[in-house]
C-alpha cells in the first residue's frame, strides 16, 4: 500500500534536513510552494509541516515562516545526556573510551529494532563529569541501517548529530525505564568502583522521525554527585 501524500512530503523534507541541504535555521518553502513542487494540495503541504512540526523537526513563525529546528552537537547531547550537577547547572560529559563491535542481534534485539536485524553494532562507551567516570553506557544499533560504522571509529562523542550527518537517521525522541540497583560486574570494572555500588540503569529505545526503532542503548550511572534531570511539561 502506497504512503499518504502528506507522509510523502514529510519524508521529502525529512531528507532534505538530513542530507544538510535544509540546514539548521533555514527557512523552508511555502506550503504554496511545496505543493506546487510536489504536486500535492496546500492542504497536504500543511498537515505535512504540522506533523513535523509536532515532532519537533521544524518550528512555525506566524507571519515569518516554517524553520528548521536548530540543532547542534551540544544541544543534541545535553537533550538526551541527563544527568546534573545538584544545582541544576549542566556540564559537557567527557568521553573517556569506546569500544565499537559487529556481532549477532540477539532474539530481544532482532524484535526491537526496525528491520528485525540479523546484525548490529555495538557502542560501548564511558563518559565522565569533572574528571570522574559516572556512565557507562552500551548502544546497539542495525549494522544494515549503519553499514561501515564499525569502520568509523573513533566515533564523535555527539552520537545522534553523527547518526543525521552520516547516515540521514533523525532521533527525535526516546523512550526510557529507569531502575535503582547495584551495579554489574561490566560496569563496576568500566566505572572503577567496588562490587554493590548502586547505580541508576536507563534502559532507552531512541526513535527516528520515521517512528522506527533505531536505537536500544542500556546505561548505568552513579548518581551519588549528580541527579536524573527531566523537564516535564
Amino acid at each position: 500500500m502506497a504512503p499518504p501524500l502528506y507522509q510523502v512530503v514529510m519524508n521529502t523534507i525529512v531528507d532534505r534536513i538530513a542530507s544538510g541541504s535544509l540546514p539548521s535555521g533555514a527557512m523552508l518553502p511555502s506550503e504554496t510552494q511545496l505543493g506546487a513542487e510536489l504536486g500535492v494540495s496546500q492542504g497536504t503541504a500543511r498537515k505535512a509541516l504540522m506533523e513535523l512540526e509536532a515532532r519537533g523537526l521544524v518550528q512555525r513563525v506566524q507571519g515569518r515562516g516554517t524553520f528548521v529546528t536548530v540543532r547542534t552537537p551540544e544541544t543534541s547531547l545535553f537533550n538526551f545526556f541527563r544527568l546534573r550537577n545538584p544545582d541544576g547547572t549542566l556540564e559537557s560529559p567527557r568521553l573517556e573510551w569506546e569500544t565499537v563491535r559487529r556481532r549477532a542481534a540477539t532474539p530481544e534485539e532482532r524484535a526491537e529494532l526496525f528491520g528485525r536485524p540479523e546484525l548490529v553494532i555495538e557502542i560501548e562507551r564511558v563518559r565522565s563529569l569533572a574528571q570522574r567516570p559516572v556512565t557507562h553506557e552500551v548502544s546497539v544499533v542495525s549494522a544494515a541501517l549503519f553499514p561501515g560504522l564499525a569502520d568509523r571509529v573513533p566515533l564523535p562523542n555527539t552520537l545522534y548529530v553523527f547518526y543525521q550527518q552520516a547516515y540521514s537517521v533523525i532521533i527525535v525522541r526516546a523512550d526510557e525505564r529507569l531502575s535503582a540497583h547495584a551495579v554489574s560486574e561490566a560496569s563496576a570494572k568500566a566505572l572503577g568502583v567496588p562490587a554493590g555500588t548502586p547505580v541508576l540503569e536507563v534502559r532507552r529505545r531512541a526513535i527516528d522521525v520515521l517512528d522506527r526503532v533505531v536505537e536500544l542503548r542500556s546505561s548505568q550511572s552513579l548518581t551519588d554527585q549528580h541527579d536524573y534531570f527531566v523537564s516535564v511539561s
